[in-house]
Formats: C-alpha cells, structure tokens, sequence
C-alpha cells in the first residue's frame, strides 16, 4: 500500500492529545474502533486544573465554550478553546482536539478532531479523523456506510484496499479544505494541503498538495 495513505503523512501528530495510540497504526481506518476506549482512558488523566468532568465521561476544557442547546454523549473530551455550537449533536466517541469549531447543527460520531479543525455548520462527521486545520464548508459531509452494506474498500487509483470494515467516513490530512455542500464517500483520503471544489462527490484518494475539481479531474495545487 501507499505510504501517502499511512497515518504519518496525513497527520502531523503534535497536534493532537492521541498521539500515543495513532502512533500504533499503520493506516488511519485501523484506528477507528478503539477511539471510545481511548477517549475513557485519557479523560482519566488530563490535568483537573483545566478539564472538568461535566458529565459521565464527558470531558471539557474549562476555557471551552459549549452552548446550552448542544447535545454531548460520552465518551467525549472538548479541548481547549474549542466552541460547541448552538444544536450541536456528538453522539459518542468523539475526540474534539483544542481551538475547534463544531458548529450548529453538525452532527459527530466516532471520530478524532485534531487541534484548529472547523466543522462550522451542517456538517456529519462519523467514523472519520480530520487532521490539523481541516475545515468542511457548509452542508459538507462524510458518508460512513456504502449503499450496498458492504465492508469498504480503499481506492487508491487501480489498487483496491480491502478494510474489513462496514463503516469508514473520511480521512483529512492537515490543511485540508473541503467545499461546500460536498459528499465524502465512504473511504475517502484527503491528503494534506488538499482542496475540493464545492458541490464534489468524492471516492477514493485525492493526493496531497491538490485540487479536487471533479471525477477524474484533479490537477497540482500550485
């Protein structure tokens, strides 16, 4: 497989408090099904002088600001600075990184946010890891589950990557700019410094430092 798609070259890794367990995998989708676990274990030892347990494993920065319409289901930590917007929905097992936004009406689930990712507004994020500085425009979202219920696969030009996996959303490398109203598909790469046109329907691997600007058409970012 692609050393493009293993975790060390989506993500810079200093910027998020899973470093240690990322560390660990080899390719991103490997690390989707321990993330509740993870979240329990580290919420146990972050410093009590800036994260508060507001409720059954769900943890929060005091510096966070969380809206009271938001709905937060453990396991979950918000870091620090981060916003939690008005009619927020994070179901569980989401990792919120610091300096994040999730936005009114996003919906998360299973999922690690690595610092300065921006998931502003109406987006759902399941099964999926955003690196450091993603930001999904507006209505852009990740779709978790294939039509046909099959396990995903991984396409990365002729090779097929078989998961094992029913459900993976969408992998963003840091600085990755999606557009608005986009459709991630299940399995997409992004990788870093990539962009993808607003309106997109994506499946597969974009590569980094690139422009998605439609099936079949994905041209050098200069």
């Amino acid at each position: 497989m692609s050393e493009k798609l293993m975790i060390r070259s989506l993500f810079s890794l200093d910027e998020t408090i899973a470093r240690e367990y990322l560390e660990g995998f080899e390719y991103p989708w490997e690390a989707l099904k321990g993330i509740g676990d993870l979240i329990v274990r580290l919420g146990q030892s972050l410093p009590e002088d800036i994260y508060k347990e507001i409720r059954e494993n769900v943890w929060a920065a005091e510096s966070a600001e969380i809206f009271d319409s938001a709905y937060i289901k453990g396991p979950c930590i918000i870091g620090e600075n981060t916003e939690v917007r008005h009619c927020a929905f994070i179901r569980g097992n989401a990792l919120v990184g610091n300096d994040c936004v999730v936005g009114n009406s996003t919906e998360l689930k299973n999922v690690i946010l690595f610092n300065h990712v921006q998931v502003p507004h109406y987006n759902y994020v399941g099964d999926s890891i955003l690196g450091a500085y993603a930001h999904m425009g507006a209505g852009s979202i990740t779709s978790n589950v294939k039509s046909d219920k099959e396990n995903v696969v991984i396409k990365n030009g002729t090779e097929r990557i078989e998961t094992g996996i029913k459900k993976i959303g969408a992998f963003l490398g840091d600085h990755v700019e999606i557009g608005c109203g986009s459709v991630l598909n299940p399995g997409s790469i992004i990788g870093k410094n990539s962009m993808v046109y607003p309106l997109s329907s994506v499946r597969g691997v974009v590569p980094e430092n690139s422009i998605y600007k439609g099936r079949g058409e994905i041209v050098e970012k200069n």
